[in-house]
């Protein structure tokens, strides 16, 4: 088994999270809210290509928008190869984490 890195696992849950709305801007704005960290947009360009050599994820175009200039968005979606690696990922970790204690809840 090849386990994705973290910062593909990352982008590839944030592309299956957006639904159908996953493309450059979209997945940078919901990874850094998640986060709390501003991610540059090669931070997620790099693994999209990645992810997408492996055949991870799908892309497609977007009709041209007059907003963006005449051009469009390239969108993505995690292929079945892709959710297989995210179980495969997530199998890992909850065994990893199994009977990890629980952070103690601070009062405000």
């Amino acid at each position: 088994m090849k386990l994705l890195s973290r910062q593909e696992e990352i982008v590839l849950l944030s592309i299956w999270q957006l639904k159908g709305n996953a493309y450059g801007v979209t997945i940078r704005e919901h990874i850094s809210g998640l986060t709390g960290k501003y991610w540059s947009i090669g931070a997620i360009y790099v693994p999209l290509d990645r992810l997408w050599e492996k055949g991870l994820v799908e892309t497609w175009q977007g009709p041209a928008a007059k907003k963006r200039g005449g051009r469009s968005k390239r969108y993505y979606q995690v292929t079945p190869e892709g959710m297989k690696h995210l179980h495969e990922i997530k199998h890992v970790q909850d065994v990893l984490w199994k009977g990890f204690p629980r952070a103690a809840r601070s009062e405000k």
